[in-house]
């Protein structure tokens, strides 16, 4: 027996993931779909050029006003 073993712990969070996942087994693939739905996208590099291009410098203090012309 080692003088660094422990009992065997669980935090309740690892607890409650374990007893979700084995509730709904679909839940990883559902993951996975929503995943590939909103971020693993194809990019467009010619647009993504073209918008960096077309991009508008900012000025440092954008809510300063232009002076009138009066």
């Amino acid at each position: 027996m080692s003088i660094f073993g422990r009992p065997h712990y669980t935090s309740d969070v690892t607890q409650f993931i374990e007893q979700l996942k084995s509730s709904r087994p679909h839940l990883e693939q559902e993951q996975h779909q929503g995943r590939a739905l909103l971020w693993d996208k194809q990019i467009d590099r010619d647009f993504q050029q073209q918008a960096e291009r077309a991009r508008v410098p900012q000025k440092p203090y954008v809510y300063q006003t232009e002076p009138g012309p009066y």
